[in-house]
């Protein structure tokens, strides 16, 4: 009896880890589309796309932009053509309920003339459908030496 509880509880502590880095997968991934998109669409497109209804974007010297529709009228139009824009998840968690969770990672941008490097975080959540959307975006230029 005491050999099956223990194998039971080993089981169950296992179960918990595999579906917590299932989770953290999932939303690494989730990120690493958002980048992909705004390489291959544009960055503009990409954060309409990847905003929840309720999604804030903090920008530097700017008032905070709250609400998918706005952050459509931030970025209305076309990327312009010359400018890449992509980044890569370093690090990241999803909450125990996993409707939550945050990456972090290192972005790039270039365009003819110009490599700007910077950091940035994304707070995550998932959408009725159960699909992560950014809820919280903010980046910092550079990434010191």
């Amino acid at each position: 009896m005491k050999n099956t509880l223990l194998f039971v509880v080993i089981l169950a502590a296992f179960s918990c880890q595999q579906d917590e880095k299932s989770s953290v997968e999932e939303l690494f991934e989730a990120d690493r589309q958002f980048s992909n998109a705004a390489e291959m669409k544009g960055f503009r497109k990409a954060f309409v796309e990847f905003a929840h209804a309720d999604a804030v974007l903090l920008r530097e010297n700017r008032m905070p932009v709250v609400g998918k529709p706005a952050i459509k009228d931030l970025f209305s139009g076309e990327s312009p053509q010359n400018i890449q824009f992509f980044w890569q998840p370093l690090n990241g968690e999803v909450a125990v309920s996993g409707e939550l969770g945050y990456t972090y990672g290192i972005y790039t941008i270039k365009s003819d003339s110009v490599v700007q490097k910077g950091t940035y975080i994304s707070v995550w959540k998932k959408d009725k459908d159960g699909n992560w959307k950014y809820i919280l975006d903010s980046g910092n230029e550079g990434i010191g030496e």
